[in-house]
């Protein structure tokens, strides 16, 4: 379903949603993925039965079915920005973000549609001129060395904010929103415009890199260039696909020989029976970058760091570690995911069903009880019957226990 979206007056898109969702915090989930926006956030539409004046989104029933134009209000402000003086560990959970911003300036994953930032004044006067020639008329912006210097001295670092290595796609997709904001900027003779503009903004990256890599930047300094007698291919270490928080900094006011002994201090934390959660919070955030430098330079087998890192792999931190590297929820993001395709493939289970007494079996207990629960729990547990797989070595169920004492040996009590 094709959305007219509007952000601000001069921040108008289009949105395209394969599925138009059923609630409308699912279409608020939805625009703020598309549109890159984090807080609450308001959807206004405009309704035909009052001379199409906008009002607030309250039910999937009253949004127009062709093509229906809305507008999208922040409740609240952003996020605070990535640089935080402090880690604020009074709570049971300590705050992550806080802790990702503590130890590198990233706190967001590349967006969907990368917003070209402010120059200078003067440069904003000159482009605003040009706009409105080009409009006027289609002439085009003459760039000086200076005022283009500018430029990519900008966006290049606006785009290192996010990734320190961006693909080739992405640079093109910041080449092109830079020529659609500012189409005075559009080269001669070019079907696209922006051709010259991917490749100096390539080459401003690899200028950036190099200037963060001698001043000591920890991820940049871990690729140093080798040397003429090196032999072999040396692998580039960067970020993967969501890797926000690849190689932090160390804390501000840390040191490696304190972080150390913090790790000790976890250490001996996972030896007792009875463990303070909000202590292991607090130290598994302040030695995320020494735990990432070892990961990282070293890469060590995964029994060594669970000798270093007993407190790891724990399902707290692991969804924890989770979110310190790629600034997300885990199992928000694993059911948003999830979410997306359930009713799909519930629907080819429907068709499979007539030749599959387990997928019968499976789907029935959804003509009683459709919660969205029940709904992404037959999903998943329908796959390995839908790939004819064996369902005992596709997904592993555990049930719910209690473990009690009684004379001195553990026994196991399962809940009805």
């Amino acid at each position: 379903m094709l959305l007219h979206v509007i952000l601000a007056d001069d921040d108008i898109r289009r949105v395209q949603i394969e599925t138009l969702p059923e609630t409308v915090d699912e279409l608020k989930t939805a625009l703020k993925s598309k549109l890159n926006l984090e807080g609450d956030i308001v959807i206004q539409f405009q309704d035909p039965e009052f001379n199409n004046e906008l009002c607030n989104l309250a039910d999937m029933s009253e949004l127009p079915t062709e093509r229906p134009r809305l507008k999208v209000l922040l409740k609240a402000p952003p996020l605070t920005p990535p640089y935080v003086a402090s880690l604020d560990t009074s709570s049971d959970t300590a705050s992550m973000s806080s802790a990702c911003s503590l130890t590198s300036p990233r706190a967001k994953q590349w967006p969907d549609y990368f917003i070209i930032p402010t120059f200078t004044y003067d440069v904003e006067l000159k482009l605003r001129k040009g706009n409105e020639a080009y409009k006027k008329d289609g002439s085009l912006l003459t760039v000086t060395a200076a005022m283009k210097r500018d430029i990519l001295d900008r966006v290049g670092s606006a785009m290192y904010e996010y990734n320190a290595y961006p693909t080739s796609k992405q640079i093109e997709d910041v080449a092109k929103a830079l020529v659609e904001k500012h189409p005075c900027l559009r080269e001669p003779g070019s079907s696209h415009g922006w051709y010259c503009w991917k490749f100096s903004l390539t080459f401003k990256m690899g200028n950036l890199r190099q200037k963060y890599r001698i001043a000591g930047c920890p991820e940049l300094a871990i690729n140093q260039k080798r040397s003429s007698t090196s032999t072999g291919n040396r692998k580039l270490k960067k970020a993967r696909r969501s890797e926000i928080n690849f190689l932090p900094d160390i804390p501000e006011g840390k040191s490696p020989d304190g972080l150390e002994i913090e790790r000790i201090a976890l250490i001996e934390e996972m030896k007792k029976k009875k463990r303070d959660g909000k202590m292991m919070d607090a130290l598994m955030d302040s030695t995320f970058a020494l735990r990432r430098k070892e990961i990282v330079d070293g890469e060590p087998p995964v029994s060594e760091i669970e000798d270093r890192w007993p407190a790891l792999f724990s399902e707290r931190q692991i969804s924890a570690e989770f979110r310190r590297l790629v600034s997300t929820e885990l199992h928000r993001s694993f059911f948003d995911g999830l979410d997306k395709y359930v009713s799909r493939l519930l629907e080819m289970y429907k068709v499979r069903s007539s030749s599959s007494a387990d997928l019968r079996a499976l789907l029935q207990p959804l003509d009683i009880e459709t919660s969205n629960q029940k709904r992404r729990a037959a999903a998943l547990l329908g796959l390995p019957y839908y790939l004819k797989e064996d369902p005992k070595g596709f997904i592993c169920v555990c049930e719910v226990c209690e473990l009690i004492f009684w004379h001195g040996k553990l026994i196991m009590v399962k809940n009805n």
